[in-house]
């Protein structure tokens, strides 16, 4: 959301989101049912609220933290700062789907990524150097077939996959349990930074909140809801890496793990999702093999979501073609050299979230390779 666009709007968004009491799901009913968030925010303090507040709630409800607004608006006029609500054509298709979606979230970086295909990479925060090894491989693999790595910053399996993604010149997404300003753990800052700089942090949590026990489930969560498919490379029996993973199964996404030796603690959470239904993979070919089909069929929907409706030359079962006037733009706009999302919107006028679709879909038919690092070229003969 645009600080400038709708100045009134957005600082209801927040005050809604600070509101202590209103989560997420409260939130989203909230808006549903109101249509904008300032009509929702007069119901809230009317108390026409699904349960009541305590006090807390209704105290800030009435008289809101004005320099914590101020502070809230202020990191949002920051160069790539973003906070993308449930009401919004920006907020990620994928996450609206999920139980217990987010209302909204912070975004630093580049929000159009979370419109493309992604592959969760998830694993024990003490994995082995065998693990770290893997999780590298996979990421830099998959980055290397067009799939945003996403995962939680955290130490471990989590950072390698990140670092993996970054040095393939892939893109990657960090799905954070603290504020977009703040990085957990501290020794990761560096890492946050470049994922700042070639991917995107993302946060439900508005600037300046603490890390907490609570929080990372909830992160978690929205690193399943995101991608297609969550990759569990190490994991105890008490990892909060199985929380993603049934997350992921719960919203309908593919689950794979990686078996390892069964004297290896950090093993036998991936042996217990095997055997609870998650796919046993050996190699990379294996996840982009499942993920294939899948990411084609999510872009059709969408693009069905995000174009016009079809004309008389195109229908929903038809290939991606140039006799599609939003194709035939970008196919235009698109050369043998790479180019990034925001230079093709800049081109062609379409939103960043409907190119990503239409890219995936270029892709997915062979006339569109991903060149790294968010960029996109014809494929060479098409």
């Amino acid at each position: 959301m645009d600080v400038e666009a709708n100045r009134a709007e957005l600082e209801a968004w927040l005050i809604l989101l600070r509101t202590p009491g209103i989560g997420p799901a409260t939130l989203r009913e909230l808006i549903a049912a109101r249509g904008t968030a300032q009509a929702a925010l007069a119901a809230a303090r009317r108390g026409e609220l699904p349960r009541s507040l305590e006090d807390a709630g209704r105290d800030w409800l009435r008289i809101p933290d004005g320099g914590l607004l101020a502070a809230d608006l202020a990191w949002l006029a920051e160069p790539a700062h973003f906070l993308l609500t449930c009401d919004g054509e920006d907020f990620p298709a994928l996450l609206q789907e999920i139980p217990s979606a987010p209302a909204a979230l912070f975004v630093v970086g580049e929000p159009g990524l979370l419109w493309q295909p992604q592959i969760a990479i998830v694993g024990s925060r003490s994995a082995s150097q065998g693990g770290l090894a893997t999780a590298t491989s996979f990421a830099r693999a998959l980055s290397a077939v067009g799939f945003v790595v996403t995962s939680g910053l955290a130490e471990g399996i989590d950072g390698a996959a990140h670092a993996a993604a970054l040095d393939a010149g892939g893109t990657t997404v960090a799905v954070l349990g603290t504020g977009p300003d703040l990085v957990y753990p501290p020794r990761h800052r560096e890492l946050a930074a470049r994922v700042r700089a070639h991917g995107a942090l993302v946060s439900e949590f508005p600037p300046g909140t603490p890390g907490s026990p609570v929080h990372f489930p909830r992160r978690n969560r929205i690193i399943a809801g995101l991608a297609l498919g969550t990759l569990v490379v190490e994991a105890s029996l008490r990892s909060g890496s199985l929380i993603t993973a049934r997350n992921a199964a719960e919203a309908g996404r593919e689950v794979f793990a990686i078996p390892g030796s069964i004297h290896n603690p950090l093993a036998r959470g991936c042996h217990r999702l095997i055997r609870d239904g998650a796919k046993l993979v050996e190699t990379v070919e294996e996840v982009a093999a499942e993920l294939a089909p899948l990411a084609q069929g999510l872009g059709a929907r969408l693009r069905e979501r995000l174009a016009s409706p079809p004309t008389a030359t195109t229908s929903s079962t038809s290939p991606a073609r140039a006799d599609d006037p939003d194709y035939a733009a970008l196919l235009a706009a698109l050369g043998h050299d790479a180019v990034g999302v925001d230079q093709l919107a800049a081109r062609t006028g379409l939103p960043v979230p409907a190119l990503a679709s239409m890219l995936l879909m270029l892709e997915l038919e062979g006339e569109v390779v991903a060149s790294g690092g968010g960029t996109y070229a014809r494929r060479l003969g098409s």
